[in-house]
């Protein structure tokens, strides 16, 4: 494509992206002028630009992409949160659960705890799963097997890898606002650790999560563990509830999943 052709779609794409953000800014009384007002020059058209250019990229991300992208950011990620050592029992423990899950059906991955009292896990594109040691107090070797495969999931089915596609995105979009210099656009512009930030918090379609619950459900079954530790788990989930559970924000609990669980595991 010719390099002034490339440019003026980087840019329209960029004014798509912003123009986005701007329905929801128009609620705090903001428009699309205030997010494109300031100084007019040359640094802010090319950031402008930038942003288009890292969308456009966005769009066209091959899996080989995704899963370099998600690897830098788990360790971007890494770096941001405290994980259990080696010889701590949090590691020894999933190292234990995990034993065995170094590599399914094609997929490579990789495991760490973070010591935080947040219930939680997710995975990224990847291959890297990470386990918050909230949820390792909340449930039994069993239940955290069944997350840990709902998890690879979301990874094997696609679903991870389009989350992260949707967040690069979403920060493509930032970086043009970032050069409007708002705190906003500040904050956005860390990079790949708030990349998974936003994949984190990104909700999976209730679609999404049938197919992680069977997929979980079927590794339990290869397993040979206890099927019911899956409905056990969502259970805790749902007790807990009114934000004390982060896993039920991005992967909200049903009755719907419930029940398909245990009609599952009826069939045999």
């Amino acid at each position: 494509m010719h390099f002034g052709i490339r440019k003026s779609l980087a840019a329209a794409v960029a004014l798509l992206l912003l123009a986005t953000l701007a329905q929801a800014d128009d609620k705090k009384g903001l428009g699309l002028g205030g997010l494109l007002g300031g100084k007019k020059g040359g640094s802010d058209n090319e950031q402008l630009l930038d942003a288009g250019a890292d969308a456009m990229k966005g769009l066209s991300l091959s899996d080989a992409d995704v899963a370099k992208l998600g690897a830098e950011s788990a360790k971007a990620f890494d770096a941001k949160n405290t994980i259990a050592g080696g010889g701590d029992k949090y590691t020894q423990r999933l190292a234990r659960l995990t034993s065995g899950y170094g590599k399914v059906d094609g997929l490579s991955l990789n495991y760490k705890v973070y010591l935080s009292p947040t219930v939680n896990a997710f995975a990224l594109p990847d291959g890297s799963i990470r386990v918050y040691s909230g949820l390792m107090d909340l449930m039994s070797d069993d239940e955290i097997r069944f997350v840990i495969g709902h998890e690879i999931g979301h990874v094997k089915n696609g679903h991870a890898k389009a989350r992260f596609k949707t967040a690069y995105l979403t920060q493509a979009a930032r970086k043009g606002v970032a050069s409007r210099g708002n705190a906003a656009g500040a904050v956005a512009q860390s990079e790949l650790g708030g990349i998974v930030e936003n994949v984190i918090k990104a909700q999976h379609s209730q679609k999404n999560e049938l197919e992680s619950d069977q997929y979980g459900l079927n590794l339990l079954k290869r397993n040979k563990v206890d099927l019911k530790a899956s409905v056990s788990s969502m259970q805790k989930l749902g007790k807990l509830g009114g934000g004390k559970a982060d896993l039920l924000s991005s992967h909200p609990a049903s009755a719907e999943r419930v029940k398909k669980l245990e009609a599952a595991i009826g069939k045999g």
